[in-house]
């Protein structure tokens, strides 16, 4: 029995030269490369005698014993003809590779997470190739090896990983998806790379499922908002805290990544216009985000930045043009970090308990925004979001008067 395409003939050798103790021949299954004339031979499981193997493959009536053994043995020619017709270019190093999930050391997960880091941080996505390396390095602290091969992550495995993480290590379910999905990208690009089978791949329905934790809404209510934006700061960090907070607030719940990329040709005295860092590298149709700030936050803009520098210079003198993308990055992390300290600690001055942070301005912004009748659509598009889910996973609901009221007008017709 044999399959052929163009340039590769698969079938089955039955070995009559030596038999087993049982008498019986084993069978091969046949590789032959035309264009270099090379055959190669892979052992399998099946072996007969010489009757046997003839009533296996008998045309006409084949005994009904030999039907389940043929139908694996069809299974196997068919597999072994699949991938061989996967392959662009056949070689018999891919094909073994993929037809018995054989994984080379020099490509393994390593390696495609340190092609992945290196392709971030030539685009300059510094935070992306941190996660990247953080789950990589969490990865080899719970396989207890310098080295993780794909055949390895079964799972199993990943349900293994995902308790060592949170009972070991501590780390949320939010944590475990980020690391999760780093590894299940990778998973993919080799796959595609056709580096390991589609049959390794061990996510998805009905086998590892990557933990999506409902998320935490992170908006203030509108009288939290008003103590806020009204009480007095009693540091000149807090007051700085205070102002960098409320401008993102007021400017479509900004990123403060964003905000501190602001360039002087960003702003025309009217409105701001932008191209949010998360996506100006990941997405080809890239739409600019407009913002018309109102006078508070203008003031902001005049009080801690220069808006009327060099077009190319940022408008608020925290980063500057001549560092590196990995110079810029630390110090946005920096910023960020001690804005939240301070801004914290103000919020708690005033009564507030939740662990507000600037991240918590962009949920304020989008649940206000939504509240006070914008549409979800709208919204989307004011915060840059390519798709409502994302939105509506920011908005923290309607209050209860306004539920009320909804009810209360059901009859009003």
């Amino acid at each position: 029995m044999a399959k052929d395409n163009e340039d590769v003939s698969i079938s089955f050798f039955f070995n009559t030269s030596r038999a087993d103790k049982n008498g019986n021949f084993k069978v091969a299954l046949q590789v032959y490369f035309k264009p270099s004339q090379k055959r190669k031979y892979y052992a399998t499981k099946f072996a007969f005698t010489e009757k046997d193997y003839t009533s296996t493959w008998e045309t006409v009536k084949p005994r009904k014993e030999f039907k389940p053994v043929r139908k694996e043995m069809m299974a196997l020619l068919t597999k072994a003809d699949k991938v061989a017709g996967s392959l662009n270019a056949f070689n018999f190093e891919d094909f073994e590779r993929l037809m018995f999930n054989k994984t080379t050391t020099d490509k393994n997960v390593n390696y495609y997470f340190s092609k992945k880091i290196e392709a971030c941080l030539k685009r300059d996505g510094i935070s992306t190739a941190k996660n990247y390396e953080t789950a990589l390095k969490c990865l080899l602290r719970f396989h207890k090896k310098p080295n993780l091969n794909f055949v390895d992550v079964t799972v199993s495995w990943l349900d293994q990983f995902e308790k060592f993480c949170i009972e070991d290590e501590e780390k949320s379910l939010t944590t475990v998806g980020i690391y999760s999905r780093t590894l299940r990208t990778v998973f993919n690009d080799a796959i595609e790379d056709k580096t390991v089978s589609k049959e390794l791949y061990p996510f998805g329905k009905r086998k590892y499922q990557i933990p999506t934790p409902k998320k935490v809404k992170k908006a203030l209510t509108p009288q939290q908002l008003k103590t806020l934006f009204t009480g007095t700061p009693k540091t000149p960090e807090q007051i700085q805290a205070k102002a960098f907070w409320f401008f993102s607030y007021l400017c479509n719940g900004m990123n403060f990544k964003d905000l501190l990329h602001l360039k002087c040709k960003d702003f025309d005295g009217e409105k701001i216009e932008f191209i949010r860092a998360k996506t100006a590298k990941s997405v080809k149709d890239l739409s600019p985000i407009t913002v018309y700030p109102d006078p508070y936050a203008i003031d902001i803009l005049y009080q801690y930045g220069n808006p009327n520098g060099s077009p190319n210079d940022y408008i608020f003198n925290i980063l500057s043009r001549t560092e590196t993308a990995e110079q810029q990055y630390r110090k946005v992390k920096n910023f960020i970090r001690l804005n939240n300290q301070h801004f914290l600690k103000y919020a708690k001055d005033n009564g507030i308990i939740e662990k507000v942070s600037s991240y918590w301005a962009r949920h304020s912004f989008t649940t206000m925004a939504i509240r006070k009748g914008a549409s979800m659509e709208q919204v989307g598009e004011a915060v840059g979001h390519t798709n409502t889910k994302t939105t509506q996973g920011y908005f923290a609901g309607f209050e209860d008067e306004t539920k009320k009221q909804i009810g209360s007008n059901l009859l009003d017709f």
